[in-house]
């Protein structure tokens, strides 16, 4: 195996991503150890669970002495675990800090002094704040607007501040993520949309000239899994966007309109409503598919469609109101702290 990866540590493991990631990764014939919470479930990754390579812990990436026990061996780490969106960390900042920001430092130390050799970095593209320029390139000054994207962008900061000879950095800026998984997110957008597609015959659309860049699951762990395989001098200190066509809101919800329609055969309305929410981005991802050759092989459309397949075969129980589909709700009902 390139690179002599065997070992891999991700942190968020039966997250959103994670939960896509796993499986992937086995295939690929590397040892996985998952760390996470495991909040939303221990079913998510049910389909890998007896898997030889898997070794599965519940624990809290806060916990120094638990990361100083789980990390050697590992030869790199994918770190996705984090509160995940902005009104997830609205509800209790202190707790998004102590997660997305503070713990960052002892798992960067702990990974480099337990002999990781490769640190790849789950970032955001929202980091950017609003950009009126067309394309927004991974030069450009950051300008986060909100706690969530802040610390995201200090991370960055903290993970660059360690990269030494030997152990080898990799920050991606990913759009948001969409499509189906086992541990499914009905919070983000093209989600949200297609779930009220299908479940009210409705799409409410908050505002709807912004721009919501995204990248389908299977590209993004598609991704992580190639980070972990290209050569060292390709990514270290490296930043990349990750993202597909930048899509205004109205457009996205157009598109799941026509998508649904297609296999329901029902008329879908499209409900337009103010919004103080000005967030706009639209990222370039011309330099990962200069530099690394890469460059997203899945579609909004089929991610659209892969969630219609699943809403239609009932893999989803109660999809509007089960708070297993939705991070604020799960983390106030199980008061996170």
């Amino acid at each position: 195996m390139m690179n002599s990866i065997q070992e891999v540590l991700v942190t968020g493991g039966a997250g959103y991503v994670g939960s896509a990631l796993v499986p992937k990764l086995l295939a690929a014939g590397y040892r996985v150890k998952v760390l996470d919470l495991y909040i939303y479930g221990r079913d998510v990754l049910a389909e890998v669970k007896n898997h030889p390579n898997l070794q599965e812990i519940q624990g809290d990436i806060r916990d120094r002495t638990l990361l100083e026990e789980i990390m050697p061996g590992c030869d790199a780490v994918i770190h996705l675990a984090c509160i995940s969106n902005d009104p997830s960390f609205e509800l209790d900042a202190d707790l998004g800090r102590s997660i997305n920001y503070e713990a960052f430092f002892d798992l960067v130390t702990v990974a480099k002094e337990s002999g990781v050799r490769r640190f790849i970095y789950a970032s955001s593209s929202s980091v950017y704040g609003i950009k009126e320029t067309e394309n927004v390139t991974e030069d450009l000054p950051l300008q986060p607007l909100t706690d969530y994207s802040k610390y995201k962008a200090l991370c960055e900061e903290v993970l660059l501040n360690k990269r030494s000879p030997g152990f080898v950095t990799l920050v991606l800026r990913p759009a948001t993520v969409c499509g189906y998984s086992t541990r499914l997110r009905l919070d983000v957008v093209v989600n949200l949309l297609t779930c009220h597609a299908l479940n009210k015959g409705k799409i409410t659309v908050f505002g709807g000239a912004q721009k919501r860049p995204n990248i389908h699951i299977e590209d993004m762990t598609d991704l992580y899994v190639k980070s972990l395989q290209w050569p060292d001098e390709a990514i270290d200190g490296k930043i990349f966007n990750a993202g597909y066509e930048n899509y205004r809101v109205r457009e996205i919800a157009e598109m799941i309109r026509d998508t649904a329609k297609k296999v329901t055969q029902r008329d879908i309305e499209i409900a337009a409503v103010p919004t103080n929410d000005p967030r706009s981005y639209h990222i370039s991802s011309a330099k990962i598919k200069q530099e690394l050759g890469f460059v997203p092989s899945h579609t909004l459309e089929e991610a659209i469609a892969d969630l219609i397949a699943a809403f239609q075969s009932n893999k989803l129980i109660n999809p509007l109101d089960n708070i297993h589909y939705y991070n604020v709700k799960m983390m106030k009902h199980i008061e996170l702290k």
